[in-house]
Protein backbone atom coordinates (compact mmCIF):
# COMPACT_ATOMS: atom_id res chain seq x y z
CA UNK A 1 0.00 0.00 0.00
CA UNK A 2 1.46 3.36 -0.88
CA UNK A 3 0.79 6.36 1.07
CA UNK A 4 1.09 9.85 1.01
CA UNK A 5 0.77 12.76 3.77
CA UNK A 6 0.50 12.46 6.98
CA UNK A 7 -1.51 9.99 9.36
CA UNK A 8 -3.84 11.66 12.16
CA UNK A 9 -1.73 10.90 14.62
CA UNK A 10 1.14 12.52 13.63
CA UNK A 11 -0.80 15.78 13.21
CA UNK A 12 -1.73 15.69 16.09
CA UNK A 13 1.80 15.61 17.93
CA UNK A 14 2.65 18.02 15.67
CA UNK A 15 -0.43 20.95 17.00
CA UNK A 16 0.66 19.36 20.31
CA UNK A 17 4.26 20.41 20.29
CA UNK A 18 3.41 23.58 18.52
CA UNK A 19 1.13 24.41 20.90
CA UNK A 20 3.41 24.29 23.81
CA UNK A 21 6.17 26.24 21.97
CA UNK A 22 3.43 29.17 21.48
CA UNK A 23 2.37 28.72 25.54
CA UNK A 24 5.72 29.01 26.17
CA UNK A 25 6.43 31.96 24.19
CA UNK A 26 3.57 33.92 25.70
CA UNK A 27 4.26 33.08 29.21
CA UNK A 28 7.84 34.46 28.37
CA UNK A 29 6.39 37.20 26.87
CA UNK A 30 4.09 38.03 29.44
CA UNK A 31 7.29 37.62 32.19
CA UNK A 32 9.27 40.05 30.35
CA UNK A 33 7.07 42.38 30.54
CA UNK A 34 6.51 42.34 34.32
CA UNK A 35 9.91 42.44 34.73
CA UNK A 36 9.75 45.35 32.58
CA UNK A 37 7.18 46.94 34.96
CA UNK A 38 9.08 46.21 37.72
CA UNK A 39 12.52 47.93 36.67
CA UNK A 40 11.05 50.93 35.46
CA UNK A 41 9.50 50.97 38.88
CA UNK A 42 12.81 50.50 41.00
CA UNK A 43 14.51 53.22 38.45
CA UNK A 44 11.71 55.90 38.93
CA UNK A 45 12.50 55.20 42.88
CA UNK A 46 16.48 55.32 42.55
CA UNK A 47 15.59 59.10 40.62
CA UNK A 48 13.34 60.06 43.41
CA UNK A 49 15.36 58.70 46.42
CA UNK A 50 18.33 60.44 44.51
CA UNK A 51 16.66 63.99 44.21
CA UNK A 52 15.38 63.91 47.76
CA UNK A 53 19.15 63.32 48.78
CA UNK A 54 20.39 65.75 47.19
CA UNK A 55 17.92 68.62 48.20
CA UNK A 56 18.23 67.35 51.58
CA UNK A 57 18.91 70.20 54.38
CA UNK A 58 21.25 68.21 56.51
CA UNK A 59 21.88 71.42 58.86
CA UNK A 60 19.42 70.11 61.75
CA UNK A 61 17.74 66.95 62.62
CA UNK A 62 14.37 66.00 61.06
CA UNK A 63 12.04 63.84 59.46
CA UNK A 64 10.06 64.23 56.53
CA UNK A 65 7.48 62.44 54.70
CA UNK A 66 5.50 62.83 51.23
CA UNK A 67 3.92 61.61 48.60
CA UNK A 68 5.07 61.97 44.67
CA UNK A 69 2.40 59.78 42.04
CA UNK A 70 2.61 56.03 43.09
CA UNK A 71 5.32 56.47 45.46
CA UNK A 72 5.41 57.73 49.37
CA UNK A 73 8.85 58.40 50.53
CA UNK A 74 10.40 59.51 53.99
CA UNK A 75 13.72 61.39 54.48
CA UNK A 76 15.36 61.23 57.60
CA UNK A 77 18.46 63.16 59.03
CA UNK A 78 20.23 62.11 62.54
CA UNK A 79 23.05 63.51 63.74
CA UNK A 80 25.37 60.30 64.54
CA UNK A 81 28.52 59.85 66.80
CA UNK A 82 31.47 61.82 65.37
CA UNK A 83 34.32 59.22 65.36
CA UNK A 84 37.71 60.42 67.38
CA UNK A 85 39.89 59.69 64.21
CA UNK A 86 37.69 62.69 62.88
CA UNK A 87 38.39 65.35 65.85
CA UNK A 88 40.39 68.04 64.81
CA UNK A 89 43.35 68.17 66.79
CA UNK A 90 42.92 72.24 67.15
CA UNK A 91 39.63 72.77 65.88
CA UNK A 92 35.98 72.06 66.78
CA UNK A 93 34.86 68.42 65.92
CA UNK A 94 32.76 68.19 62.79
CA UNK A 95 28.98 67.08 63.09
CA UNK A 96 28.41 63.70 61.23
CA UNK A 97 24.71 63.36 59.89
CA UNK A 98 23.09 60.43 58.74
CA UNK A 99 20.61 60.87 55.80
CA UNK A 100 18.33 57.98 54.67
CA UNK A 101 16.01 58.43 52.00
CA UNK A 102 13.31 55.49 51.59
CA UNK A 103 10.85 55.38 48.67
CA UNK A 104 7.91 52.72 48.85
CA UNK A 105 5.35 51.77 46.26
CA UNK A 106 3.31 48.63 45.65
CA UNK A 107 2.02 46.02 48.54
CA UNK A 108 5.81 45.18 49.45
CA UNK A 109 8.67 47.41 47.43
CA UNK A 110 10.96 49.64 48.48
CA UNK A 111 14.18 51.24 47.90
CA UNK A 112 16.54 53.17 50.70
CA UNK A 113 19.17 54.83 49.77
CA UNK A 114 21.72 55.85 53.23
CA UNK A 115 24.47 58.55 53.20
CA UNK A 116 26.61 60.72 55.96
CA UNK A 117 27.27 64.10 55.25
CA UNK A 118 29.29 66.23 57.36
CA UNK A 119 27.51 69.54 58.95
CA UNK A 120 28.60 72.93 59.89
CA UNK A 121 29.63 73.79 63.78
CA UNK A 122 27.15 76.03 65.23
CA UNK A 123 28.71 79.33 65.89
CA UNK A 124 30.31 78.97 69.76
CA UNK A 125 29.49 75.69 69.90
CA UNK A 126 32.53 74.07 71.87
CA UNK A 127 32.38 70.25 70.36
Amino acid sequence: MNQRGFTLLEVLVALVILSLTVVTLLQLSAQGLRLLKLSGDYQDAALLADRLARGADTGVERVETGVEGPLAWERRVAEVATPVELAAPDGPTPRLLALTVTVRWGPARSLQLASLRTAPVPLGADR
